[in-house]
């Protein structure tokens, strides 16, 4: 196994950047994580140390065309990184790519790799848990695509940091009847206690 010098050195890509990239990809692709909250409510909640993008695994390996000559690492369960070869289909349990320009630059995007089944976005946790594409994912007025904020809020509950908590306090307001209901429900098929339902009850 072999290990990049520097874990910690992140510079984020901006929004636009990885708009202008991943407009080359040749499936579906999204902004994910903290930056699609963002998107969703329409302002800036918090600092970010990374930008998420997500794919489906069904075109990943077009990310390397995506980002040409990058350095694209691949995380093997349960966390180390190992360089992604061009060409090679990464198995199921890997969803998760570093990424950085050269070695001499810091890392610029995490490439998310998501699970489908036809038409739909299917959770990689529990495939129980899935949505229509066209509504697990949105697009800003500019046209640029990311996680509906309930799948987004859906993967934050598994085990909720305290910027998850101001993540879910500002999308809440965002999330329609519809929204709530099945955020609701998926929470629940994992934890029936899970403190973030009594919010959403109440609403």
């Amino acid at each position: 196994m072999v290990f990049p010098d520097d874990l910690s050195r992140w510079e984020p890509a901006s929004v636009e950047e990885v708009a202008a990239s991943f407009a080359r990809h040749t499936g579906p692709w999204w902004v994910a994580g903290g930056v699609a909250i963002e998107l969703a409510v329409g302002r800036r909640i918090r600092d970010h140390a990374d930008i998420d993008i997500s794919v489906l695994r069904t075109d990943h390996i077009a990310a390397h065309d995506v980002l040409p000559g990058w350095e694209l690492w691949a995380a093997d369960p349960p966390g180390a990184l190992r360089p992604w070869a061009r060409g090679e289909n990464l198995p199921r349990e890997v969803h998760d790519v570093w990424c950085r320009p050269s070695a001499a630059t810091p890392w610029r995007v995490q490439l998310m790799i998501d699970e489908s089944d036809g038409m739909d976005w299917v959770s990689r946790r529990d495939p129980g848990v899935r949505l229509p594409l066209g509504v697990a994912v949105r697009r800003t007025a500019g046209d640029v695509p990311f996680l509906a904020p309930q799948v987004q809020l859906y993967y934050k509950a598994r085990s909720p940091r305290p910027k998850d908590l101001i993540d879910f306090e500002a999308a809440l307001p965002v999330l329609g009847p519809s929204e709530r209901t099945w955020l609701q429900t998926a929470i629940e098929r994992r934890d029936p206690g899970h403190a973030w339902l009594t919010r959403l009850r109440q609403s």
